[in-house]
């Protein structure tokens, strides 16, 4: 089972050069991990052919155990127990030293720890056990990326992207573009999230994106067909408020301003977004 854990921090989103605030951003651009079990041999990783699924009726008894134990440290990750996460992370490496979702996971406790150094051993000690597993490359990307190093955060996405079963193909997608941003990459930034609107139309990530890169370039009928799609969802925060009231603004549309305006104000009143509003400050 894959699931989407949070793992970004707030200085991690002041860092995006379009990002989307609060839960939503860290919830979406979360990493990915499976609490099914990986294994594989050495001599497995060397043949170049990656890592088979080990259902349950192939388990070892030492491999059940470092799945339970896997089972109970993915649950207490993603209530925010990370130092007892970590624990349960450990106990299942000690069974199955081979367990590449173990190390996947133990990467995404690091980044929550801000250990950039033991979250990249991490994810690369996964990958070495299974390199064909596009979670533990999504992750690493998206690590990379915050470390600025986006020759290396593209290569990740790329192989993940290449694995015909990935489920979470959207994701990396958004993943990918909200880099290129980051990394000034308009054009390839336009492309990786047009394809994660067409998988994923509705991630409120996606539009906000997509909506304040066309803005930058005075698309403005073309970014209020996104940011409409994400105000009108129980996504809305101040962030997307603002831009859409920007938007709508540039495109005279005094009624929509004003509508959007009463929600920033009355929803989000403590908000900068809400300051500059009401003192007519559009260009905040």
């Amino acid at each position: 089972m894959s699931m989407a854990i949070p793992m970004t921090t707030a200085s991690v989103q002041r860092m995006l050069t379009v990002g989307f605030a609060g839960v939503a951003m860290a919830l979406l651009l979360g990493g990915c991990v499976n609490t099914r079990t990986t294994t594989t041999s050495l001599a497995d990783t060397s043949s170049g052919k990656g890592a088979e699924i080990v259902t349950e009726s192939d388990e070892t008894s030492r491999q059940r155990r470092a799945r339970l134990r896997m089972e109970l440290a993915s649950g207490y990750f993603e209530h925010g127990q990370t130092t007892v996460a970590l624990d349960e992370i450990k106990q299942a490496l000690a069974a199955d030293p081979n367990n590449a979702d173990a190390y996947n996971l133990r990467g995404l406790v690091y980044m929550r720890l801000d250990d950039a150094a033991l979250a990249e051993d991490s994810f690369r000690r996964a990958i070495a056990i299974n390199p064909r597993d596009p979670n533990a490359r999504h992750n690493y990307g998206w690590l990379l990326c915050q470390q600025n190093r986006y020759g290396d955060a593209a290569a990740q996405f790329t192989e993940a992207l290449a694995v015909p079963s990935y489920a979470d193909r959207a994701k990396t997608l958004m993943t990918q573009g909200v880099c290129e941003l980051k990394a000034g990459q308009r054009v390839q930034a336009e492309r990786s999230l047009m394809q994660a609107y067409e998988i994923d139309a509705g991630n409120p990530v996606v539009g906000f994106n997509l909506a304040s890169l066309l803005a930058q370039r005075e698309e403005w009928s073309r970014a209020q067909f996104y940011i409409r799609r994400v105000n009108n969802s129980p996504s809305a925060s101040a962030e997307t408020l603002w831009l859409g009231i920007r938007v709508e603004r540039k495109l005279n549309n005094r009624e929509a301003v004003a509508q959007l305006g009463g929600q920033l104000q009355r929803r989000f009143p403590q908000s900068r977004e809400a300051t500059a509003y009401e003192r007519g400050n559009f260009n905040d």
